[in-house]
């Protein structure tokens, strides 16, 4: 199979599986997804749905965020990890957007990357997802997956996202990047992989990668 046709095999699996994608991180404005992804790092999207609600029912905008402390902040969002520093992020970039632009998102990713705990994975996922800007956040499934796919060779999560900017058609991103993470997490995860259900990879992966997992699955 060639590597034209592994694409068009996996927009065809995935559309089929999943013709609607959800955004897994609950939100319901620009501000309230920045913070729900700053606090998704190294955190399981359940448990940040769990946390955000008791977050946004004290502040759900850059200001009322703003007013709060560092200590309050941190005392809710305790249960996502890597506390003092989310903590201090959400509430300085609150103080950016409220003294810089007005109190509105910016959307530009140099302004969002230039913000305390914003990387490029997080401004990819609020540019692409909140503003509708033709974005590809790579996350570890997505990693893992392309490299699964013989897409991308696994040496950076900048190469992944090179060679999926590459390969997929860019009207497809953002829908794209949300499909893969489903199938990664429901047929080819991390650990626990049975093999026999990850269709996509049966079919597409090389066989160096696929001797690979079956010593794995």
């Amino acid at each position: 199979m060639t590597k034209k046709e592994k694409v068009e095999f996996v927009i065809n699996a995935l559309e089929e599986l999943y013709p609607e994608v959800p955004i897994p991180l609950e939100h319901y404005s620009p501000f309230t997804l920045l913070v729900a992804v700053v606090l998704s790092a190294q955190c399981t999207d359940k448990r940040v749905n769990e946390i955000t609600p008791l977050l946004f029912a004290k502040a759900d905008t850059p200001e009322a965020m703003a007013r709060l402390t560092v200590e309050e902040i941190a005392q809710i969002i305790r249960p996502c990890g890597l506390t003092p520093m989310k903590s201090k992020g959400i509430h300085g970039l609150s103080h950016i957007i409220l003294n810089e632009y007005n109190g509105q998102v910016p959307a530009s990713f140099e302004a969002l990357e230039a913000m305390p705990s914003v990387g490029h994975k997080t401004a990819s996922v609020v540019m692409s997802q909140a503003f509708g800007f033709p974005a590809f956040p790579v996350d570890t499934h997505i990693h893992r997956l392309m490299y699964r796919w013989g897409l991308s060779n696994g040496s950076s999560v900048q190469r992944t996202e090179k060679d999926a900017k590459r390969l997929f058609p860019e009207q497809l991103w953002n829908k794209l990047h949300l499909q893969i993470i489903f199938y990664g997490r429901e047929y080819s995860p991390a650990r626990g992989l049975r093999l026999e259900r990850d269709f996509i990879t049966t079919a597409v992966a090389p066989a160096k990668v696929l001797k690979e997992l079956k010593v794995k699955s």
